[in-house]
């Protein structure tokens, strides 16, 4: 069974994954209304389903593990609470370009301040270091191998894609 705590964490994380879907809904029509145009279409379902087993494939390692959820050690609340912060602050550094889409146009430039001062793809080192952290604290082991794995592998097509886009356009010139 999972602990109370645990299920406030695990909506937290369901509801913030949700509103991060409206705000980059959001800004997906601000940035097309703007001369927007979305590139590597064909991959984002694929980030959509992965996410999607990420939350059941925890709920199924609880449910079929015979020993009750503890509560999470204060270093893994502490990463998680770090990565958060992180979170908030790539978001709000993009401001209406953030999206999870690849949504590029030649009409504003490139962001380069908050994290993306120092790392290029910020948001997808905080995701990943999530997809690694979250199921370690509802002690779904075997979530915290498949799914950083699966990030990584859709990484690989997607960051390409992403910087395939800024160079078509005059964003990166």
């Amino acid at each position: 069974m999972l602990p109370v705590f645990l299920w406030v964490i695990f909506i937290y994380f369901v509801v913030q994954r949700l509103v991060e879907v409206n705000i980059a809904k959001r800004n997906e029509l601000w940035l097309k209304a703007h001369g927007g145009v979305e590139k590597g279409e064909g991959h984002y379902k694929w980030f959509i389903i992965v996410h999607t087993l990420f939350f059941l494939s925890i709920l199924l390692e609880i449910y079929t593990r015979k020993a009750p959820v503890q509560n999470p050690w204060l270093v893994l609340l502490t990463l998680f609470i770090l990565t958060q912060v992180l979170r908030v602050w790539c978001i709000t550094s993009l401001g209406k370009f953030w999206n999870t889409k690849i949504i590029v146009s030649p009409n504003y430039p490139l962001i380069k301040t908050g994290p993306y001062k120092y790392i290029s793809h910020p948001n997808y080192v905080v995701v990943g270091i999530e997809l690694f952290i979250i199921p370690i604290m509802f002690q779904a082991y075997l979530t915290s191998i498949i799914f950083p794995i699966l990030h990584i592998i859709l990484l690989l097509i997607r960051i390409p894609a992403e910087e395939r886009a800024l160079r078509e356009t005059s964003i990166s010139k």
